[in-house]
């Protein structure tokens, strides 16, 4: 469990048994054990995080619960969505309280000053690298921070906080121009985001029959959307590295992540390719792009019996796999 500021600041100023209480974006680890999970409504957009949550007893959407007596904010990195994310709050609980809990590294230090300036700020913890403070103002003092869907030169739809919100990421740009024209049957974008790289690919593609955009981050999604309206498009809130079983792809392209938070966790991205390998049809292709210093070719070719490096850039390798090792179906061709 993450370090207990929280328990410690709702000592200092406890909360009625009865009171509903949001709490926005708690990750895994957090620590919620001075909290009722019959009082709490947890919003929590991003999948995983979210369906741990469910298996702990606790109620978890992605949408925000119709009224809320007080809220929690677990602060996320990007400063747009933080502030968003504060300003909604109070909006919901007519000003509050709001606990706002967060890592130096995370920003907390730059939200509490301008919140001091807004509005009425309680007793601070500090302790282990970070603060949680609460918070009580007006919410149309906040209303500037309020922060929706953008349009980017593109035309693209994004969001505060979902991966390359100010553009198109240059990985994924590598890899869209790299995808043949010829690819066909049913398909999958593992990792889809705010839906570029599928987009290109229903471009390109005219033989794809289907796409399932697979994204864990809600308001990604919900971007991707917005900016896929191709009828064979599908979109799943989903783990990209737990596929359905039952799933066999032609085509599957990836820009997978790499990070958890700030943490590079390059286990993750070993996940999405672990789980394209279980996804892949005997006679498919998976198209991945990577960072350069991402060791993903002894990785790749543990699953797969032909990787192939296509030409990338300075920063990003390209490649593409083909058949799964331990599928029989796929070993029945070699």
């Amino acid at each position: 469990m993450s370090d207990p500021r929280l328990t410690l600041a709702l000592q200092d100023a406890p909360l009625d048994e009865f009171a509903r209480i949001a709490v926005f974006g708690p990750p895994a680890d957090a620590d919620l054990s001075a909290l009722s999970a019959a009082q709490v409504a947890i919003v929590q957009p991003f999948k995983p995080d979210h369906d741990i949550w469910v298996a702990r007893g606790f109620t978890a959407s992605p949408q925000l619960p119709e009224s809320a007596d007080a809220a929690i904010v677990f602060l996320p990195r990007a400063k747009a969505e933080a502030r968003h994310l504060v300003a909604t709050a109070l909006r919901l609980t007519c000003g509050g309280p709001v606990w706002i809990d967060g890592q130096k590294t995370d920003g907390i230090d730059s939200m509490l000053k301008p919140c001091r300036q807004r509005g009425q700020v309680g007793n601070v913890i500090s302790k282990a690298h970070g603060k949680c403070f609460d918070l009580h103002a007006e919410p149309a003092d906040f209303d500037d921070w309020i922060a929706g869907q953008t349009t980017l030169p593109s035309g693209h739809i994004t969001a505060p906080g979902v991966f390359s919100a100010d553009g198109v990421d240059p990985a994924s740009a590598l890899l869209a121009d790299a995808l043949p024209d010829g690819l066909k049957g049913t398909a999958a974008d593992f990792g889809a985001g705010w839906g570029f790289l599928s987009g290109a690919l229903m471009s390109k593609a005219p033989a794809i029959t289907h796409l399932d955009l697979i994204e864990a981050d809600h308001a990604s999604l919900e971007c991707a959307r917005r900016n896929v309206t191709d009828p064979r498009a599908a979109f799943h809130w989903a783990d990209a590295t737990r596929p359905d079983p039952k799933a066999r792809y032609d085509v599957i392209i990836s820009n997978p992540p790499f990070h958890t938070s700030r943490a590079a966790d390059p286990a993750l991205g070993r996940a999405f390719l672990s789980a394209a390998a279980r996804a892949l049809a005997p006679s498919g292709q998976f198209w991945l792009v990577a960072n350069r210093h991402l060791p993903y070719e002894r990785d790749l070719a543990t699953l797969f019996a032909n990787v192939e490096e296509r030409p990338g850039s300075p920063a990003f390798k390209l490649f593409v796999a083909r058949r799964p090792i331990g599928n029989p179906r796929a070993n029945a061709h070699k």
